[in-house]
């Protein structure tokens, strides 16, 4: 399905990781090589725009790091992003430039693009969030599915078997996710769209759409 697609959801002029998507058709296709990724970027930063510190953690040097933050490698933080009090990167993290990773947020095998904001209570696993895309006050991604069997990606006319045990949610550009929401694993949200607060979202919401709920999805006019 064309709409799930690397191209159609993602910019990767606005992440340091575009190489990562090379090669692939879906952007969960990545998940399993975030990790080494990160270590092998991370080997070839400049050390006048990055600080190595401790191992295979990598944050920029304009980057605002909250000295009650935990970050545990391997992670990149990037230019100008800011990383909050309390925040809990697990590994495996790849931040963009200009983000916030904010109070109490968890991360854990993401890559985030630039210009993100995951501001407040936040967790975020197996997932990949485009550029300048917003995850509201206490929304998540729910990773693994309840009887733990593999996610399958579930659109109006075509299934995607994954293969992956743990997959969270794959978010387009410019994304709003609203309040309080859970994104089921295997959520793909396309460019533009709004996530209502509250909301329990599986399967894929279109771009341009407005997500009310699972039987009413609107296209913006």
């Amino acid at each position: 399905m064309e709409q799930l697609s690397i191209k159609e959801l993602l910019d990767l002029n606005q992440t340091i990781a575009a190489e990562l998507f090379e090669g692939k058709t879906y952007p969960w296709e990545v998940l399993p090589e975030i990790g080494s990724f990160i270590v092998k970027l991370g080997n070839t930063l400049s050390e006048e725009e990055y600080d190595k510190i401790g191992e295979n953690v990598w944050i920029a040097k304009s980057a605002k790091v909250a000295p009650t933050a935990f970050i545990n490698g391997p992670v990149i933080i990037g230019k100008n992003t800011e990383v909050r009090h309390c925040a809990f990167v697990r590994g495996n993290a790849l931040v963009g430039e200009g983000c916030v990773i904010g109070n109490s947020v968890e991360l854990k095998n993401v890559v985030i693009f630039n210009s993100v904001q995951v501001p407040h209570y936040n967790y975020v696993g197996d997932s990949v969030l485009g550029y300048k895309s917003h995850m509201g006050a206490g929304s998540i991604t729910s990773n693994v599915k309840s009887d733990k069997t593999l996610v399958v990606v579930k659109g109006k006319d075509q299934h995607i078997e994954t293969g992956l045990k743990k997959f969270g949610a794959m978010l387009g550009n410019y994304v709003e996710v609203g309040c309080n929401s859970v994104l089921n694993p295997g959520t793909v949200i396309g460019c533009h769209s709004n996530i209502y607060p509250v909301s329990c979202v599986r399967g894929v919401v279109p771009s341009d759409s407005i997500y009310k709920s699972q039987d009413n999805i609107v296209v913006k006019k």
